[in-house]
């Protein structure tokens, strides 16, 4: 497949070898690690074929505890925690050579009518996404072409994302900036209609960015980095169904960074500004001069 959405929905589409076993693909990346949003996509479908289907993700809660190594296939294995009247609960242990690498809890809910409604509105209004140019189209306007290990990057890429205030390259930019950002998103294809594929996707987009939010107070997000960064813990709510492949709005922010980590929070808002999805993650930020453990 040449497509990189194609490509997603089969990384997505996971082999499964027992009633509550299944094996996911690992692409031959040019990576030290498999990428932390795609072992969170694919235990996500795991928990998802084990459900009668009518009941839609509305959280998940994961832990990051090894890095993988890409290239090499991922096993998870299913717990059906709960199958209640409006609740069913899976627990799901992702497995590369032996070792646990992955941890995520999935709640699914019945959908029900009624009850609170209210949401807080996009912090800010924002250029529209056709307005603004995509991560490659930047880095080619400011270097006048895009160097070859960044080319592969792009043409693998399953998402479009587009920064609301570009990528801030030099120090200047960020002098006593905030610690904000956000891009619009979308897949570059169409996923289809199985609306599990569309929360599994946006699951596998929530990682790319979020922590640029922690970075930004201290360093430019191009050039030089001088964090060594892994995503420790991953927590999403789903409020509302949405399609991945339609643009949405990532507004992230950062609360605290201490002690070698930094929080980050996102809203996941469609162009209506409705509110689809609420994100938070925690990231370990280390100086490539700390000593770096086989453990992360």
């Amino acid at each position: 497949m040449t497509n990189p959405a194609e490509r997603l929905v089969d990384l997505l589409d996971l082999e499964q070898i027992e009633v509550n076993i299944f094996r996911g693909h690992s692409p031959q990346e040019h990576l030290q690690r498999v990428f932390g949003g795609q072992v969170a996509g694919q235990a996500l479908v795991a928990a998802g074929r084990t459900t009668d289907g009518d009941r839609p993700v509305h959280s998940l809660h994961a832990y990051f505890l090894r890095p993988g190594r890409p290239g090499v296939p991922i096993v998870y294995q299913v717990e059906r925690v709960r199958d209640g009247r409006s609740f069913t609960t899976r627990r799901v242990t992702a497995v590369q050579q032996g070792r646990t690498i992955f941890n995520l809890t999935a709640s699914f809910h019945k959908p029900e009518e009624g009850g609170i409604e209210h949401q807080l509105p996009p912090r800010r209004e924002v250029p529209p996404p056709e307005s603004l140019p995509s991560v490659a189209e930047e880095i080619r306007a400011h270097l006048g072409s895009l160097p070859d290990a960044l080319e592969r990057i792009a043409r693998r890429q399953p998402f479009d994302i587009r920064y609301v205030d570009g990528l801030r390259w030099t120090r200047e930019e960020i002098e006593g900036a905030e610690p904000r950002s956000a891009v619009w998103m979308r897949a570059v294809g169409p996923l289809g209609d199985d609306q599990l594929v569309h929360t599994c996707a946006l699951a596998y987009a929530s990682d790319t960015t979020l922590l640029d939010a922690v970075r930004l107070p201290v360093e430019p997000l191009w050039g030089s980095r001088n964090f060594d960064i892994a995503s420790l813990d991953h927590a999403m709510w789903f409020h509302r169904p949405f399609r991945a492949d339609e643009w949405f709005l990532y507004d992230q922010e950062s609360p605290i960074a201490t002690g070698g980590r930094g929080l980050a929070r996102g809203r996941i808002y469609d162009r209506e500004g409705r509110l689809l999805v609420s994100v938070v993650q925690e990231g370990l930020f280390r100086t490539y001069e700390a000593p770096q453990g086989s453990d992360g």
